[in-house]
């Protein structure tokens, strides 16, 4: 399966915005772009195409897409009623892998599209391995049996400590390893600081 694989927290830096936990700190120490030595002095005030570019390369990477997919789902929100950013970050946030980060079972999106691709979940009784499918009010996700026994999910408190705050719309029971989807997620569940709407300029020109 097709996937990033240039360093994580070198495209952190290139976006100025950390695309994984581990990116932070390096944000900290580095926060011009890969290559650029001392403070970054580029141009004082970038082009509209610039800033929408960054923001699509930045969502796209934040949730592990690659440009195809990502231009079809854009393509796919702008067919949906309402606002077509709004609806992009919904789908984005529905995707497999997305909630199996949010449930708090994968201490980023990128070890949860793994845990995703190697089948360790059910959704409705059926197992997946397919970390783009998209999840809707009533799914329920649970841990194979035979997942329990591994070592990573024996450790998860350590791995991946239970997070803060829970998305509202969906249910968590950490015990039993499972995730029931209770609504759709509305745009404050996403990240604060992502301007869709300049991904939506972008796709329209």
């Amino acid at each position: 399966m097709a996937r990033e694989s240039r360093p994580i927290v070198k495209l952190s830096r290139r976006e100025g915005y950390a695309l994984h936990p581990k990116a932070h700190k390096a944000l900290v120490k580095r926060s011009g772009p890969p290559g650029q030595q001392g403070t970054y002095s580029g141009r004082s005030k970038s082009s509209q195409y610039s800033l929408q570019l960054r923001e699509k390369q930045k969502v796209k990477r934040l949730y592990g897409l690659l440009e195809r997919q990502f231009s079809k789902l854009m393509e796919e929100a702008s067919r949906t009623r309402g606002q077509s950013g709004t609806t992009l970050l919904e789908f984005l946030e529905r995707r497999l892998d997305n909630v199996i980060y949010r449930a708090g079972f994968a201490p980023s999106r990128n070890a949860a599209r793994q845990l995703a691709t190697h089948g360790h979940f059910m959704l409705n009784g059926k197992r997946v391995d397919v970390p783009s499918i998209r999840l809707k009010a009533g799914d329920k996700l649970v841990l194979r049996d035979a997942s329990k026994k591994n070592e990573y999910f024996k450790q998860i408190d350590e791995l991946s400590p239970a997070p803060g705050n829970l998305p509202g719309w969906i249910k968590v029971n950490r015990k039993q390893f499972s995730v029931e989807v209770t609504g759709n997620p509305s745009r404050d569940d996403a990240e604060p600081d992502i301007k869709e709407q300049l991904i939506v300029e972008y796709y329209s020109r």
